[in-house]
């Protein structure tokens, strides 16, 4: 039995209990079916999911227990909210599988047209920053004409709306800046290191920011925001900030409403103009008249 197939096994049994807790005879008749959609035969016995589980906490950290009163299994943690990168690790497992298992791909799956998001420099700027050692990067701003050189302490990768960062401070300045991995040229990784950051404290800078834009000269603020129901059932599943909560849904009403507490930046109020007609601004005040103000100088352009 190869590797791949252990690992899609074990992918197909997390997949299971993410849904729901399951007894040992659901997870194999899930298993069974889902054999008919892949190249393998994931039928077990008890012996070898006793074995499964064991290899699943070691080798993809996700721990299931078994809850005797109910006989079913479930996962201990809510990775999916704890553990985002195993989430993540998942899905794209999920995609490697399809991709494998699919000829002539391009005839059933439409994929997005794009440019390279920098991702070929991803394992050694982990690399570094694991390490700790400066990094010498040459970056191309969209704004700038020539590209620029940098000596860089590099704290971190960020994600954003599909794109990458990172997040790094120059051996001068204790100004943390962002530099878009699809516009690095390239880099050098020195074997000099920089003085241990707390990691910790990055989660915290940006706990109240949208994307990752972040004055320091603005404060948090509480935004209600009214979608109509539909697109508000988007929102729901894909919330624009850590701090949403809907506080109010009203189908009949064609509304529901949501709570968030964040700095309103440029990328958050580009954000919600692209909701045009589906969002209504409620609070701040402030914040509908800068809505108001961009629409109307828009509109003016097109006279």
């Amino acid at each position: 039995m190869s590797k791949r197939e252990y690992l899609s096994r074990y992918h197909l049994i997390i997949k299971k209990l993410q849904k729901a807790p399951a007894s040992f005879n659901e997870i194999s008749d899930y298993l069974i079916r889902e054999s008919e959609y892949h190249e393998y035969d994931f039928r077990i016995s008890k012996r070898t999911f006793q074995r499964d589980l064991l290899d699943i906490k070691e080798a993809l950290k996700v721990v299931i227990e078994f809850d005797k009163s109910k006989k079913v299994y479930f996962i201990a943690d809510d990775f999916e909210e704890n553990e985002p990168m195993k989430n993540r690790m998942l899905e794209a497992f999920e995609l490697f599988n399809a991709f494998n298992i699919t000829e002539n791909l391009n005839e059933f799956v439409l994929f997005e047209k794009r440019k390279s998001k920098g991702m070929e420099h991803f394992y050694g700027l982990l690399h570094a920053i694991k390490n700790r050692f400066v990094i010498e990067l040459t970056h191309q701003k969209f704004t700038d004409d020539e590209p620029t050189n940098r000596k860089l302490f590099p704290l971190a990768l960020k994600e954003f709306k599909g794109r990458w960062y990172l997040l790094a401070k120059e051996e001068t300045s204790e100004t943390l800046k962002t530099f878009g991995l699809d516009r690095i040229i390239e880099f050098t990784i020195s074997k000099k290191q920089f003085p241990k950051y707390n990691s910790s404290e990055l989660n915290k800078l940006y706990a109240d920011c949208f994307g990752i834009i972040n004055p320091a000269n603005l404060q948090p603020e509480k935004v209600v925001l009214v979608f109509n129901y539909e697109q508000g059932q988007f929102i729901k599943t894909y919330p624009l900030h850590p701090s949403q909560k809907v506080i109010s849904e009203k189908p009949l009403e064609d509304a529901i409403t949501i709570e968030l507490t964040l700095k309103i930046t440029f990328d958050f109020v580009m954000e919600l103009l692209s909701f045009g007609e589906d969002l209504i601004v409620q609070k701040p005040l402030k914040l509908k008249k800068q809505l108001k103000s961009i629409i109307e100088n828009t509109l003016k352009n097109y006279e």
